[in-house]
């Protein structure tokens, strides 16, 4: 992909927040956004909280989110931005299912999602697209919503009928957690992780736990491919 051209003052180019719970992949990130002449990255936060407060102190155009964020969640701080700080653009970058994420990602109010996965140049192409008031996904993801709007989600997997909170809950499920464990992961009580567990159940036509943890469990295997 070819570099712009050109010079431009520091306070010309357009600033972006980095949040990745990995530093490493953080430095990778600033490296490659810093190539190019008219970005810039202006901070950079591991955690929900740290975002928050540069999104005032350095006054972000653009947050670039990771959706896994430790123990906190990248989907809830698109939410608390678009919220709090109307003004700021959001591009959620992740390795979780493109498919089942992207479309939640742009209902909570981002402008794009790009798979971690994708060629580096996409980045920069969403990044572009998200800053000039678009909104970026892949064509996979533009087809799966046409698709949905087209059939009104009939037949499809129930798992999509789980909010964002029921769908964290069942992949820590999945991934071996107690309940104890997923509330203090999820900073909730375990009373609303139970009552989570519950409304899982109900949606997904489960009776059990041994079969809620079975049909989680085959969920992050099918994931994984």
């Amino acid at each position: 992909m070819r570099r712009m051209s050109g010079t431009h003052s520091p306070s010309s180019k357009k600033k972006i927040l980095i949040v990745d719970d990995h530093a490493f992949v953080r430095q990778g990130l600033r490296d490659f956004i810093e190539r190019e002449a008219d970005l810039s990255i202006c901070g950079e936060a591991a955690n929900r909280a740290e975002a928050l407060r540069l999104c005032t102190a350095a006054d972000p155009h653009l947050v670039l989110i990771d959706l896994s964020l430790g123990g906190d969640s990248g989907l809830d701080l698109v939410k608390d931005i678009v919220v709090n700080f109307p003004g700021i653009k959001t591009l959620v970058l992740s390795m979780q299912d493109e498919l089942l994420y992207a479309e939640r990602v742009l209902r909570a109010g981002a402008a794009g999602y790009v798979s971690k996965s994708s060629h580096p140049d996409q980045l920069v192409e969403a990044v572009r697209c998200v800053l000039n008031s678009g909104v970026y996904a892949s064509e996979a993801v533009k087809q799966k919503i046409m698709q949905t709007v087209r059939h009104a989600e009939a037949g499809c997997d129930p798992v999509v009928s789980l909010s964002d909170r029921e769908l964290a809950v069942f992949e820590q499920i999945g991934k071996g957690l107690s309940t104890a464990d997923i509330a203090e992961a999820m900073h909730l009580s375990v009373k609303t992780v139970e009552t989570y567990r519950a409304r899982i159940k109900t949606k997904l036509d489960v009776h059990g736990s041994a079969e809620l943890v079975q049909r989680a469990v085959q969920w992050i295997l099918d994931k994984k491919g």
